[in-house]
């Protein structure tokens, strides 16, 4: 809408024929989020990035501090070990998260401590063998 309200004319009713046109030409069907609930909105207070914060949460995008970010690798990266098909693939897994947990011990970056060391490798495969044959799957030896 860029018409601009003519003079001497009453607000509300210029508001109220802009939004006539507007639905007579159609404008107001098919828009996103059509019959579905207006979203609520928590913060009771006003954030003036609450578009920013919207669109990342919409695109799956987080900014985290480097340290908490490998932080939640570190825990996703033992997961992922637990549930490996292999002790190759857990060796393999648990290297590559501790040549990064190694190089963020001895070059801090800004933000909170990291507060993760290197896991000890012999020790969750000990560990991933154990749930191995816990659950009686198949692989439960080594096969490095």
């Amino acid at each position: 809408m860029t018409e601009r309200k003519p003079p001497g004319v009453d607000f509300e009713s210029w508001v109220d024929k802009q939004i006539r046109d507007a639905d007579a030409r159609g404008e107001f069907e098919r828009l996103a989020g059509a019959g579905k609930p207006l979203p609520r909105e928590v913060e009771s207070t006003y954030d003036e990035l609450w578009w920013v914060k919207r669109k990342m949460a919409r695109e799956g995008f987080s900014v985290l501090p480097p340290t908490l970010a490998l932080r939640k690798e570190a825990e996703d990266a033992l997961e992922a070990a637990y549930a490996a098909p292999s002790e190759r693939i857990v060796r393999k897994i648990l290297t590559e998260i501790n040549a990064r947990i190694s190089e963020m011990m001895f070059k801090p970056p800004p933000g909170p401590p990291l507060g993760k060391k290197p896991y000890d490798v012999e020790d969750v495969v000990r560990q991933w063998r154990e749930r191995r044959a816990a659950r009686g799957g198949p692989g439960a030896g080594s096969d490095v």
